[in-house]
């Protein structure tokens, strides 16, 4: 007897669109394949507006990867992740300069892609912090009055497997501000995915993400948001091409169609 497997529907996004080449190739190859359905923009990256085009062309939910900890060529605010933390929780953040920020990345991605975003997460997931998380959804629910883009909520989904280490950075990013960013979000009308799955600590090759993204998927609940971030080759400028290349290969292995098959995902 064929037991059917119920299916699930879940976002795969691919951040950090618009880094470099490398990551923009592997993107849009994967959107082609139907392997991610989701594009997280660095708006003011160095590699948006070259291949925006085909981006606008590829079918995928469009988000802004808001950032505040690499400038990227870029002058502002942009702090290293431990310090943005800090002075986030300690309120000593410029409201005036985060405010200007978030426009900036706001105005870009709307001039380079002549639409507005989808949704709206962070780069490294610090939309959610204290001082950004305010001025975020303040600044969205006055842009956007009349279609709300969603925003990604960090609060874990299923962690059956994973490793205890993996399972404590996935809580720890969850603990930085999930909670207060969802009573925000829900109190101004903003839609949340229900699950946060994708955390690891960018090594292993594809070994380790091959054994992950097993998991992720055979774990995934309806509506969850899985991340990834994938480049089509590895870019000798980028700490993390090495891993980027490895998750680009196993997300378009013919194993992973099988998975999303198995386990009832679709996109």
């Amino acid at each position: 007897m064929v037991v059917k497997v119920k299916t699930k529907r879940i976002v795969v996004c691919a951040d950090d669109f618009g880094m470099n080449p490398a990551v923009n190739a592997g993107i849009l190859s994967l959107a082609g394949m139907g392997r991610v359905n989701a594009a997280s923009c660095l708006a003011q990256g160095p590699a948006f507006k070259s291949d925006a085009p085909a981006l606008a062309q590829s079918g995928l939910q469009l988000g802004l990867h808001l950032n505040f900890t690499e400038p990227m060529g870029q002058s502002g605010l942009y702090l290293p992740l431990h310090r943005v933390i800090i002075q986030a929780y300690l309120r000593r953040l410029d409201a005036a300069q985060v405010r200007r920020q978030i426009l900036r990345q706001l105005d870009s991605f709307e001039t380079v892609l002549g639409r507005s975003p989808d949704f709206v997460d962070g780069h490294q997931h610090i939309h959610q912090l204290p001082q950004i998380r305010e001025i975020l959804v303040r600044e969205l629910a006055s842009r956007y009055s009349e279609r709300r883009p969603w925003l990604r909520f960090t609060r874990t989904g299923s962690q059956s497997g994973v490793t205890v280490p993996l399972r404590l950075k996935a809580q720890v990013i969850q603990w930085l501000g999930s909670r207060r960013l969802a009573r925000l979000a829900q109190r101004h009308g903003f839609s949340l995915n229900p699950g946060f799955l994708g955390v690891y600590d960018f090594r292993g090759g594809h070994l380790l993400y091959r054994r992950l993204l097993r998991l992720w998927l055979r774990g995934a609940a309806e509506g969850d948001v899985l991340m990834c971030h994938p480049a089509a080759y590895s870019d000798a400028s980028d700490a993390l091409g090495a891993q980027r290349r490895a998750e680009f290969e196993v997300l378009a292995s013919d194993q992973t169609g099988r998975w999303l098959e198995k386990y009832g995902v679709a996109l």
